[in-house]
């Protein structure tokens, strides 16, 4: 309860809505214009010479069935642009590659090759937190026009680059994904009083039990944590946190592990017998390729796809887009698309986009300049929904969504319970851009929990 107002009210007034038919963005009303539609002819010079990106994630070891689907979306973007004759019907887009899955260094001075030694025009991809931070400031230093797949830690846009002029990110900033999970949880099991955490021991972990934290004490202050325990990135042994964490009797297990990571957690919990006793909430958790997940994964767990997109949601009634997107990912790639292949996919059509506007009004093709000022406070119709990038700080946001997995009789893998699936504004649990930023030398957490703490209504008893 809040003060002056019921949880259930409040979670309304937040725009939390849960059902088979919400969609925050009227998709019905988007035009469906086809991946290969060819801009208008330009006005000046093209040149004939291909665009080279790069593109880094994450392709070997436990983090691949979350990253290599980003290679994956960015490929069939490029594919269907290059069908149609190449960006502004001209240039074809080529990509060159690498794997981040060896941390911070190698990924920054990949970054740096590609750019001086391979001569990228462009940049994309990067998957974990502690790459994006480390790679951010570089390609500002570069002057890289970079599209990064995540750039989701609020940290990145806050600290590291908080004036950002070469860099956007492409998902909804990891902020989302603790308060999130905190509306969810609220909103699904309002009962729930011993929450015992397992999260993956480094900056993407940290930073969402920092929002669920602020969110579940305004939402859930009957609540309390029983339970805490951090396992090292790449951890597939899990026997001594599950024993903890069932020591502990929790209500409810929630987890920022991924990929890899939680596949080996929830086949151990259920051995173990953590699972399905004990409910479980995930905010990543159904964010790698859908068919990683098992069959023996319980119904009714909180699966989380990073606030962003599961292939599932919205449905093809709703969106001939995302239906069109679906089809043509399966066909290419015999699987079906996770949330950081729709980023990337959605990435290289945001930046079409930007180039053919941007050379609609300067002629020929446009410097980064012009792309840029084009980027800023763009939006466009994808298969997630209307995606926009901001312009105040150059982070994409789309409603966000989270459902509750189910075993259906199309898919031999659990997607998400269409009866279940919970959409929120994402303006409605976000810091706005006016709110002040921490900055660096600042003991503030971020600008998202300052704000959730003195905006929220105060928690009652």
């Amino acid at each position: 309860m809040t003060q002056g107002i019921d949880r259930r009210e409040f979670l309304t007034r937040l725009g939390v809505t849960m059902g088979a038919a919400t969609l925050g963005s009227p998709l019905a009303e988007l035009p469906v214009a086809g991946p290969g539609e060819a801009a208008d002819e330009a006005k000046g010079r093209i040149p004939d010479k291909p665009v080279r990106f790069g593109h880094i994630t994450i392709l070997s070891g436990p983090g691949a069935v979350l990253g290599a689907p980003s290679l994956k979306g960015h490929t069939l973007a490029a594919e269907e642009i290059n069908g149609a004759g190449g960006l502004l019907g001209k240039r074809k887009i080529e990509t060159v590659t690498a794997d981040e899955a060896a941390g911070p260094d190698a990924t920054v001075k990949e970054a740096k090759r590609m750019k001086l030694s391979e001569g990228i025009d462009y940049f994309s991809g990067v998957i974990a937190a502690h790459n994006q931070l480390a790679v951010g400031p570089v390609v500002e230093e570069l002057k890289l026009l970079t599209i990064m797949t995540e750039g989701c830690i609020d940290r990145l846009f806050e600290v590291e680059v908080p004036n950002p002029r070469y860099l956007f990110g492409m998902t909804n900033i990891l902020s989302a994904d603790g308060v999130t999970t905190a509306m969810a949880v609220a909103r699904a099991w309002p009962d729930v009083r011993r929450i015992a955490l397992v999260h993956p021991d480094y900056a993407f972990g940290r930073w969402f039990q920092m929002h669920f934290e602020a969110a579940r004490e305004k939402l859930l202050p009957q609540a309390q944590t029983v339970s805490e325990v951090w396992a090292p990135l790449g951890s597939t042994e899990f026997s001594a946190h599950i024993a903890k964490t069932q020591a502990a009797r929790p209500d409810l297990v929630v987890t920022a592990m991924w990929g890899g990571m939680y596949i080996a957690f929830y086949k151990q919990a259920l051995q173990h017998g953590l699972l399905p006793k004990t409910k479980i909430a995930g905010n990543i958790n159904f964010g790698v390729v859908p068919h990683a997940i098992g069959k023996d994964h319980p119904e009714g767990a909180l699966a989380g796809v990073h606030s962003n997109y599961h292939f599932t949601y919205p449905s093809a009634s709703q969106s001939p887009r995302n239906k069109q997107f679906v089809d043509r990912y399966h066909q290419r790639w015999k699987e079906y698309p996770s949330y950081t292949a729709e980023a990337a996919y959605t990435g290289l059509y945001l930046f079409k986009t930007a180039v053919e506007k941007a050379s609609a009004a300067t002629g020929g093709w446009p410097d980064d300049e012009a792309i840029i000022k084009e980027l800023e406070g763009l939006s466009i119709a994808a298969p997630a929904g209307t995606v926009t990038i901001r312009r105040e700080d150059h982070r994409a946001f789309k409603d966000v969504k989270v459902g509750f997995s189910k075993n259906l009789p199309d898919y031999p893998f659990p997607v998400w319970d269409p009866e279940r699936i919970i959409t929120i504004p994402v303006a409605s649990m976000t810091a706005p851009p006016s709110w002040p930023r921490p900055g660096k030398g600042h003991n503030d957490p971020s600008a998202t929990v300052n704000w959730i703490k003195t905006s929220w209504p105060k928690a009652g008893a």
